[in-house]
């Protein structure tokens, strides 16, 4: 790419930055500290992609949210999953209408520009996979009609962690349909007070609204635009081959830890991610310092571990750290 169309694109990215900082801010006012959450949810809207938020009950999932959406004035859907739910109670259903005497669609709750699918991992796998047409294909098929989800589409699904008693496990192919996903700790002590201090026994703060649903989408093409040379694309493929053959990228020692690596869909991930956090840091081109930030949320849960790694107690964090400290950058 020219200097000339770096520096044009270096201008159109100067005129957004307040706006993002803006929305940042917003969101930094009802959510107390999880900044990682907090620039992760945005990272993933940025992507035009879903995000799968994982934490025991408690720690913000749900109100972070619901706040980005307000912050961004959409339209706005919760759908508590539960063990007894259906999919049509997503997607919605043929209703007969006496009055006609014929049948209407009613849609489901999906048809929202942002959805929270709330504790998804409690519900059966056939209503989890009923998100699967939504995220992948941004519409929705009932009564032998196909209906168009509106843009921006942005879900995200918390989940309780696995060990939690009445969760279900994600199919893997619902998974894989997340371009993130965020892990979210409990607050630091200072945090904790902050949080005392600002909500304890107070309502939540208001939420004010920093842009639209329109605005978010021209940001996503923005960062579509961002630039990406190939050193630093042939260093997200190398990262993500070793994750699927870590022999061949000299990683001997993972070979009989990892069972299944990500795939190609990771590493188009990986570079959306890579994109949209460059935009949010407000620089026209990735470096490779970038890739690694955004690593560990779009390949942790890409990558299966083995039986061996779970007797060692390696976890899949561990597995990234080990492929980002030896992979080089060339």
């Amino acid at each position: 790419m020219s200097r000339e169309l770096i520096e044009e694109l270096e201008k159109r990215i100067s005129t957004e930055i307040p706006l993002l900082d803006e929305l940042q801010s917003g969101f930094s006012r009802v959510i107390v500290g999880q900044e990682e959450l907090r620039t992760g949810l945005i990272t993933a809207l940025l992507c035009d992609g879903h995000v799968l938020i994982e934490g025991v009950p408690g720690l913000a999932k749900t109100l972070a949210a619901r706040t980005l959406a307000r912050c961004i004035m959409a339209s706005f859907s919760r759908i508590q999953f539960t063990p007894d739910l259906l999919p049509t109670d997503l997607t919605g259903t043929m209703i007969f209408m006496p009055e006609t005497s014929t049948f209407a669609a009613r849609k489901g709750p999906v048809f929202a520009q942002f959805i929270l699918a709330d504790e998804i991992n409690r519900a059966p796998a056939k209503v989890q996979s009923a998100l699967l047409e939504a995220m992948q294909e941004r519409q929705v098929t009932f009564g032998g009609h196909t209906h168009t989800l509106p843009a921006p589409f942005f879900v995200m699904a918390t989940q309780n962690p696995i060990e939690q008693e009445g969760t279900y496990p994600l199919p893997e192919a619902q998974v894989d349909r997340f371009i993130m996903k965020l892990k979210v700790d409990y607050p630091t002590s200072s945090e904790e007070i902050e949080i005392l201090k600002r909500i304890g026994g107070k309502p939540v703060p208001a939420i004010e609204a920093v842009m639209t649903p329109e605005k978010i989408l021209e940001l996503q093409r923005l960062a579509s635009d961002i630039v990406v040379e190939d050193p630093v694309m042939d260093y997200m493929v190398r990262l993500v081959a070793a994750t699927r053959h870590p022999r061949q990228a000299g990683l001997k020692d993972l070979e009989d830890l990892v069972s299944v690596g990500a795939s190609p869909r990771g590493t188009l991930a990986l570079l959306a991610a890579s994109r949209a956090r460059a935009l949010l840091q407000g620089r026209a081109f990735v470096y490779p310092e970038l890739v690694k930030e955004v690593a560990h949320d779009v390949l942790r849960h890409r990558i299966i571990l083995s039986f061996e790694a779970e007797a060692e107690e390696i976890g899949v964090e561990q597995i990234i750290d080990r492929i980002l400290d030896r992979i080089p950058v060339k």
